[in-house]
């Protein structure tokens, strides 16, 4: 499997709809190519089967039988790409970083860094009870080891 050929043919497909951005290209065992892409605004079905035909058509299956899956990326898949945070401004995003654990709105992100808003009960300053107070964090690309977007009903 000529895996430079393939790699062009995917970037190729992709860059015929700006929205488009690879998340991952898999050669697994067995020959077969995992092509998970996200987009902009989402990605449709017919986007993933125009990038399917496009690296299927160029390749010669009489030479070398693959197999091929064109798909965009699950719920439970973690965020990978910077761009994809950008996507998700005003979601709920659970993050974890090498020291803690965060789950809160995506308010912002730029090349850096997301920051994130939410909610939290704390003891009042001054007597008994609790109070609602709204905390923010900014956090570095860098510090982060997993992002997910939590799926709100």
């Amino acid at each position: 499997m000529d895996q430079k050929l393939v790699t062009k043919l995917v970037h190729e497909a992709i860059s015929e709809n700006e929205s488009l951005f690879l998340i991952e290209l898999s050669f697994l065992t067995g020959d077969r190519i995992k092509i998970v892409v996200d987009g902009d605004n989402g990605v449709s079905i017919k986007e993933c089967m125009r990038i399917s035909r496009h690296v299927e058509h160029n390749l010669d299956r009489e030479e070398e039988d693959f197999g091929l899956e064109v798909t965009s990326p699950d719920i439970s898949h973690p965020l990978t790409v910077r761009r994809q945070y950008f996507k998700n401004i005003n979601r709920v995003l659970k993050v974890k970083t090498e020291d803690k654990e965060l789950e809160g709105t995506l308010i912002s992100a730029d090349e850096n860094e997301i920051s994130l808003r939410w909610k939290t009960r704390e003891p009042k300053p001054i007597g008994k009870g609790k109070i609602t107070v709204e905390k923010n964090a900014s956090i570095a690309f860098s510090s982060i080891t997993e992002a997910k977007v939590k799926i709100t009903f």
